[in-house]
């Protein structure tokens, strides 16, 4: 490791790389692209191209942008030599980002109130809400006296990794990354997801269970179990980990596809909306719309090669 703090962003006026990738990249879309910022230089790499020094960000964004839209693509601009062994910290958002659910409406939903809940939950991810942290209780709340075996349920038959999850857990902590699972969602399956990808820390809520049931009461994360973790308690954590560490924010990588996650990525050197909504989106600039959550590791030079990717199979679920 360099001891630097790296480069989180083309600096004013750099030249930065493109980064085009998509599971099913055609030809043609390659084609428009290089056309559209020759004469750099095509590196093909495993999943992806690579057009080098296409210009200053604030040059080429816009063209960039509609350049993915049209092709359905993502395309990302990128400094040039970066390296993931330059940073310090992986931060994962978990439903919707790590995992393809909403914990929190699978389980109304096996306890008959998806909709409702599901509602709720999907306004507050959009930003509709002004206070995340009542939506959560809210939400909550109408489960008050479901059998708590439903969280057992979820985790078995419903908890699945999103696609390129492990490769990218696996590769971050290879170059030397410590790992936050930081979540408004519960610690229950938190700690299942910790166990089975090796999580180095998780920061999430907790149900309350009386007599087999859930009380409808949620408690936030150690040290302040009073304040339900939201978007602020997500970001704290993230500068937690990173002062346990012994770095800066700027030397983590953030992953998130909610409203509740903007602060998290906002704080992070790299924040990646992934499969994100419309204001996460704007509020970033590296984006995955298509690729899984691998597909971050094209944009370092010191990542291992892509190999033919796995199908997304449930996480097994572990008794505690």
């Amino acid at each position: 490791m360099s001891g630097q703090e790296p480069l989180a962003g083309s600096a004013a006026g750099v030249p930065a790389d493109l980064v085009v990738q998509a599971p099913d990249l055609s030809a043609e879309a390659i084609e428009a692209f290089r056309q559209r910022f020759a004469p750099a230089p095509l590196q093909r790499q495993a999943a992806s191209v690579r057009l080098i020094g296409v210009g200053p960000r604030a040059s080429v964004a816009a063209s960039v942008a509609d350049l993915a839209a049209h092709w359905h693509c993502d395309a990302n601009l990128v400094p040039p030599r970066w390296a993931l062994a330059d940073f310090r910290l992986l931060a994962l958002d978990m439903d919707s980002t790590l995992v393809q659910i909403e914990s929190l409406d699978e389980l109304a939903a096996l306890a008959g109130l998806g909709s409702e809940v599901a509602a709720i939950t999907e306004a507050a991810m959009r930003g509709q809400v002004a206070d995340y942290s009542e939506s959560l209780r809210q939400r909550v709340a109408l489960l008050a006296g479901t059998d708590a075996s439903l969280l057992q349920t979820v985790a078995q038959q419903r908890l699945r990794l999103s696609p390129g999850a492990e490769r990218l857990i696996g590769a971050a902590r290879r170059a030397g990354l410590r790992t936050l699972l930081a979540t408004g969602g519960f610690g229950f399956f938190a700690r299942i997801l910790q166990r089975r990808l090796g999580i180095d820390v998780v920061c999430a809520n907790e149900l309350d269970l009386r007599d087999g049931r859930l009380t409808g009461v949620v408690q936030g994360a150690e040290p302040n179990p009073e304040r339900v973790v939201d978007a602020q308690g997500k970001a704290a954590a993230l500068q937690r980990a990173c002062d346990d560490i012994g770095c800066t924010a700027r030397q983590a990588i953030a992953f998130g596809d909610g409203a509740n996650d903007v602060p998290m990525l906002a704080l992070a050197g790299v924040g990646v909306a992934y499969h994100a909504k419309p204001k996460v989106q704007e509020s970033t600039q590296y984006r995955l719309n298509y690729c899984g959550l691998d597909g971050v590791l094209e944009w370092f030079s010191d990542a291992p090669p892509a190999t033919t990717a796995k199908l997304s199979q449930p996480v097994p679920f572990e008794e505690s």
